[in-house]
């Protein structure tokens, strides 16, 4: 079944497509065709490898964490540490894959939007790494909560671009990278940070993530001698979360949970529990599951976690959930940063606002389990770029 998602209109079930203007249209049919060319590319797949292995620094380490199964009793915990790649998180893996495919187009210039800046400065480090100009498109807003990572992209020669529309965060980030892309379709790649958007963005996005799932299934088997029981990812678009998930999609004894954030409580309207509160629409170029209003108006999202701040998600994940592959739970801003604190104690490791929401929900999934069970963790990035915003809510 892995192989059957999408279909050639790029449909995960009755979720995903192309919803674009006319302009987009020829480019992404071109970027179709060219994405369908380089998964039966060796020569593409062997260069790849080479920038994740050599440059990104792959594989990272599938990590037990003793202290923090000890402490939950009935789960022994594998954390899959995406936050030791090279930009400190698993953003590198996608960029690196998108820009390889800019270069074979011809592309010279690249766009991408951003939330929690991981993306903007993982794609500044892979034009910077091919001399190609870079523009970054970010909610003013996640420019002031995010200020190192606006640096970083800054001083790897990017040009960030502060959105003052909307709320200020993801989605209008999005909505003007699309513009521009519109405008300058002819020489611009626009790199998409997660599994949404047009087709094919989504299932390209994904595989240049799988490598998630195929090392942490290869470390597990080597380890435990058998498959974990549970896999464990934050999810805002979705794009860590596939990368663990879609390798073991057809191996039904492993149970996934996706984890979105709930903000200040799914009972409020300041939260981003696509999944749990959301209902079906069109945004930014595909049919999914997105937060709406009676009126089909696209409705502000909320988080601590600038990452996880968006409508939206990922078209092949509204499929997991409608098909019941996998479970997607709500995990708030106050119960992440207990789980940032969790683990930071525990073990020594501080992750990221969005990880630390798959981390809280450890605690509830222990207390649910009927005997001790392992599940692997997608630890997608490390916290560094959050100290600020978590010194201001913990004090």
């Amino acid at each position: 079944m892995m192989n059957k998602y999408p279909d050639k209109s790029g449909y995960y079930g009755s979720f995903g497509g192309r919803f674009a203007p006319e302009t987009l249209m020829a480019v992404l049919a071109q970027l179709e065709h060219q994405y369908q060319a380089i998964r039966k590319d060796r020569s593409f797949q062997k260069e790849f490898a080479f920038y994740l292995k050599e440059y990104a620094g792959r594989p990272t380490n599938l990590y037990l964490a003793k202290r923090l199964s000890t402490h939950l009793k009935t789960l022994k915990v594998y954390l899959k540490r995406e936050d030791l790649l090279h930009t400190g998180a698993h953003k590198i893996n996608n960029t690196l894959g998108q820009i390889l495919v800019a270069r074979r187009m011809g592309k010279t210039r690249i766009i991408a939007e951003t939330g929690a800046g991981q993306h903007g400065v993982a794609t500044a480090t892979a034009a910077a790494l091919f001399g190609l100009k870079c523009v970054v498109y970010m909610g003013a807003e996640d420019v002031e909560r995010q200020s190192l990572n606006v640096f970083r992209m800054k001083l790897m020669g990017a040009e960030v671009v502060p959105v003052h529309s909307g709320s200020k965060t993801l989605k209008d980030a999005m909505n003007e990278a699309v513009r521009d892309w519109v405008t300058n379709v002819h020489d611009t790649f626009y790199i998409i940070g997660s599994v949404a958007g047009f087709h094919p963005y989504p299932a390209m996005v994904r595989d240049f993530q799988s490598v998630i799932g195929k090392e942490a299934r290869r470390q597990f088997l080597a380890r435990e001698k058998k498959l974990p029981d549970y896999l464990l990812a934050c999810v805002g678009g979705g794009s860590n979360a596939m990368g663990l998930f879609h390798v073991f999609y057809e191996d039904a004894s492993v149970k996934m949970i996706g984890v979105e954030a709930a903000g200040h409580g799914t009972d409020t309207r300041q939260h981003a529990a696509t999944l749990n509160k959301g209902g079906v629409g069109v945004l930014h170029g595909s049919k999914s599951k997105l937060l709406q209003d009676g009126d089909g108006q696209v409705q502000v999202a909320h988080s601590i976690a600038a990452g996880l701040d968006y409508p939206g998600v990922g078209p092949e994940h509204a499929y997991y959930q409608a098909s019941g592959r996998a479970q997607y739970v709500p995990v708030t801003d106050k119960e992440a940063i207990e789980g940032l604190k969790l683990l930071s104690r525990l073990e020594g490791i501080i992750p990221a606002l969005e990880t630390a929401h798959a981390i809280a929900y450890l605690s509830k999934l222990a207390r649910r389990v009927k005997k001790t069970s392992t599940v692997i963790v997608c630890l997608s990035g490390r916290g560094d770029k959050d100290m600020n915003q978590i010194s201001q809510f913990i004090s």
